[in-house]
């Protein structure tokens, strides 16, 4: 079920898989910052290689540090000046599209605007006739369960439902990839496992695929199709997990408990 762990904390494995046409593909990523004033260059991220299935949901884990989401920044195309490739369909990513979304930890909601509204913010670019926007904004809030609180102002609503607006945002394009940047770090453990459910039910529908950046092992597993493990000074794949279990997911099961500790493991090796 699992990659085998690497024998020593210094034999790290580069697991990849075979290119996939029309994927996500990071072709040797390495990141560096300069500070402020100084000649010496912080080390962020070392060779990352790895290739993403279409409709695929990876999650990426791994303790701060280890450049995680500094990658999601690079694949959204925030920060361009990094060494190596990153293509989708083919193509070399170019600063920012439509085709990738993003939700980030803090739901950042412009508190001014309704539910709908905020929704609506994410199509301000799309190439679509304003009934079409108002159509599209309607099924998206829906999804995500939203529809009763079309009205509502970010003050007014949950955080827990403040960030399905963020979700709706991000899916509103209905872009290729959506990368979520720790989305339930800042919720409560009873709302964040409410959230992972709908968020596996909402990748399940719309087919599209998802990056998920955490730090937590358990939902990791319970989210991902791949779990890649990542270890810090500098950033670095240490080894990309399989996670083959049936969905809905149950944390009951001995297997998913054996991989979520196998995992885990991990990390106080490293410690």
């Amino acid at each position: 079920m699992s990659a085998t762990r690497p024998l020593t904390t210094q034999h790290v494995a580069q697991a990849t898989v075979q290119p996939q046409d029309n994927g996500l593909r990071l072709e040797n990523i390495s990141k560096h910052f300069t500070s402020a004033g100084a000649d010496t260059q912080l080390h962020v991220l070392d060779n990352v290689q790895l290739d993403i299935a279409p409709g695929e949901f990876i999650t990426i884990v791994g303790a701060s540090g280890c450049g995680k989401s500094t990658l999601l920044r690079l694949i959204l195309g925030l920060d361009e000046a990094f060494d190596g490739r990153i293509l989708l369909d083919d193509k070399p990513i170019r600063g920012t599209g439509l085709e990738r979304g993003i939700v980030f930890q803090d739901h950042r909601l412009f508190p001014w605007l309704t539910v709908e509204q905020n929704v609506a913010v994410g199509l301000k670019n799309a190439p679509l006739s304003a009934a079409q926007k108002r159509e599209t904004v309607r099924e998206h809030i829906q999804l995500v369960g939203l529809q009763d609180f079309t009205e509502s102002y970010p003050h007014q609503i949950s955080g827990g439902m403040a960030q399905r607006v963020a979700i709706a945002r991000g899916l509103v394009n209905r872009p290729s990839v959506l990368l979520l940047d720790e989305p339930f770090g800042a919720l409560d453990a009873l709302t964040r496992t409410r959230l992972q459910r709908e968020l596996q039910h909402i990748w399940q529908q719309e087919k599209i695929t998802m990056v998920h950046v955490t730090h937590d092992v358990d939902e990791a597993v319970y989210l991902g199709d791949r779990v890649v493990v990542m270890q810090p000074h500098p950033g670095r794949i240490r080894r990309i997990v399989d996670v083959d279990l049936p969905r809905p997911r149950n944390r009951s099961d001995a297997r998913f408990i054996a991989l979520r500790d196998d995992v885990l493991s991990d990390f106080a090796e490293l410690s």
